[in-house]
């Protein structure tokens, strides 16, 4: 008799929790906007918890802007001062590409940790982790401009276009560097490992953003080096950015760099949501 009210006394417990959750209204499914903010909320904390993570942002660009205007002013444009107006756009433009794969080790290191698992099983819009993510990478894209654009002006860099023309210039950078990170987080959906992952980034990234119009004039080249510098999508973007900041950009260069983004998510953002579905 004590077991079989023990029984009922379970049952009737297990009833009401039925009946409790039942009875409870269904939340309603996230928008893709409402989720993708949350997704970018989360990769702000784990920046707030880990704040090193900014150093590729903060520490870098200003040991790239010192080292290469004071080793290679004086010997490429006699001055300095000189070279400092030339170097700082495509260092910026060197700098911020750089950083742009992270957004690729980030999201491999979410599938080696099987949070990607995990996200694919919620009820929200699936892209929303991707995008969330690349929103937090728009903010220190900006960050790591912010920080070279007053340190150029600290040491003498004086942009002819005035305030409209930076502006214009980190707007020109941050829509490419939104393009090309979908490049890398294909190939963080395709790579096993964070290491191998980084390894095909600098492979990548070291002959488009060194053999470019960064550092010198494409006219100094041996010719069969010019054709390819004046290709490169980062030399397409060098060019436009010193135009806005020289107050001498064109719209055609500004359609190069366009056309070369569109390029870019057009086929990484489809291939990066294919694979980011079908990942076993």
């Amino acid at each position: 008799m004590t077991q079989s009210f023990e029984t009922n006394k379970q049952g009737g417990a297990n009833g009401q929790l039925i009946d409790a959750i039942a009875s409870s209204e269904r939340p309603s499914r996230p928008n893709g906007l409402s989720s993708s903010f949350t997704f970018a909320s989360r990769a702000l904390l784990r920046i707030k918890h880990v704040p090193e993570q900014l150093f590729d942002v903060t520490v870098f660009p200003i040991i790239f802007l010192l080292m290469f205007t004071y080793l290679f002013g004086g010997a490429i444009a006699g001055s300095t001062s000189d070279y400092l107006q030339f170097l700082l756009p495509g260092i910026l433009v060197m700098t911020v590409s750089q950083i742009t794969m992270y957004t690729g080790i980030d999201l491999n290191n979410d599938i080696r940790k099987g949070i990607f698992d995990r996200f694919r099983t919620l009820p929200i819009w699936l892209p929303s982790a991707l995008v969330g993510a690349l929103l937090v990478d728009t903010v220190r894209y900006s960050m790591a401009s912010t920080i070279m654009i007053v340190l150029g002006l600290i040491l003498g860099f004086r942009p002819e276009g005035g305030f409209p023309g930076v502006i214009g210039a980190v707007a020109l950078i941050l829509v490419f560097s939104f393009s090309l990170s979908w490049v890398w987080t294909t190939l963080g959906l395709i790579m096993r490992s964070e290491k191998s992952l980084m390894m095909v980034s600098m492979m990548v990234l070291f002959p488009i953003t060194f053999v470019s119009n960064v550092f010198v004039e494409p006219e100094t080249l041996p010719s069969w080096l010019e054709g390819f510098v004046d290709i490169n999508p980062i030399s397409l973007l060098v060019t436009a950015v010193r135009g806005f900041m020289h107050d001498a950009v064109t719209f055609e260069q500004i359609g190069w760099v366009l056309l070369a983004s569109f390029i870019f998510t057009i086929i990484f953002a489809p291939l990066t949501m294919y694979l980011y579905r079908n990942k076993k």
